[in-house]
């Protein structure tokens, strides 16, 4: 018998390697793939379009806040594997009936490394997630070393909502992954408050995720912010805290270079 913790601080008993997994959160489903856990892997949600293969082929047990909980039970898993923030409190406890539920917790690049890291671990796959996180620390360190200290750091409006107008704010992995490219949240305010309408960043991002934003908004947002610069970004290179997080600093060092035109 296993007993790991997960990053809730949960103790985990498993007595094998998972052999029928179901995966409730999209970012951990492409790493689950990425580890080449293809066969382990029975179940996902309807928000896991990636790979694309596993989108057309795996059962989809309902959407990341609102599991069908009679289908997961059908699938007979052996482990169950969420994310304090992305899944309710409510369906967690009713899936611990069902199998053991890892459940991650992230806000900062380490938090992340450590959960594919103990997720490799758990899965029998520590080879393959040692590779990959040598491999994300390697491209973020290459991103740091791009970043010029004397340049100024811009201030950056970061648009997860419209109608409310919600912004990433601190305490957020969002947050994490705007320092880590040198800028700086203009919000102090921490989780996903309202905008405030007197704020003037030197930046507006906003994300094709989870309010799908396009370039249409972002002419409206050029007419309220006319000092700034307002950007459509993809929401999954800053949001998705798996394997996605490998190609996540060449795509933040193209923004970085379309910002300094």
């Amino acid at each position: 018998m296993r007993e790991v913790l997960d990053q809730m601080h949960t103790v985990i008993r498993l007595e094998t390697p998972p052999r029928r997994i179901v995966s409730l959160v999209p970012s951990q489903t492409e790493l689950l793939s990425d580890l080449g856990l293809v066969n382990e892997v029975v179940g996902i949600t309807k928000f896991c379009i990636y790979p694309e293969a596993w989108y057309r082929s795996k059962t989809r047990i309902g959407g990341t806040k609102s599991v069908n909980i009679e289908q997961v039970k059908y699938l007979q898993p052996d482990l169950i594997i969420g994310n304090k923030e992305e899944n309710s409190e409510k369906d967690i406890y009713e899936l611990r009936k069902i199998a053991p539920v890892w459940m991650s917790d992230i806000y900062t690049l380490t938090d992340a490394l450590d959960m594919i890291s103990s997720l490799g671990d758990l899965c029998d796959r520590v080879e393959q997630s040692t590779a990959l996180c040598t491999e994300i620390m390697s491209e973020f360190k290459e991103l740091n070393s791009q970043l010029s200290p004397s340049h100024p750091m811009k201030t950056v409006a970061y648009y997860i909502w419209k109608d409310p107008n919600m912004l990433a704010g601190k305490h957020t992995f969002i947050d994490a992954m705007l320092q880590a490219c040198g800028w700086v949240n203009i919000t102090t305010e921490s989780r996903y408050p309202e905008e405030n309408p007197t704020m003037q960043p030197d930046v507006i991002f906003l994300s094709t995720e989870p309010f799908p934003f396009n370039e249409e908004h972002c002419e409206e947002f050029r007419v309220r912010f006319p000092h700034a610069q307002v950007v459509l970004v993809d929401g999954e290179f800053f949001s998705w805290y798996g394997s996605r997080l490998r190609t996540a600093p060449k795509y933040f060092t193209s923004l970085l270079e379309q910002l300094t035109r």
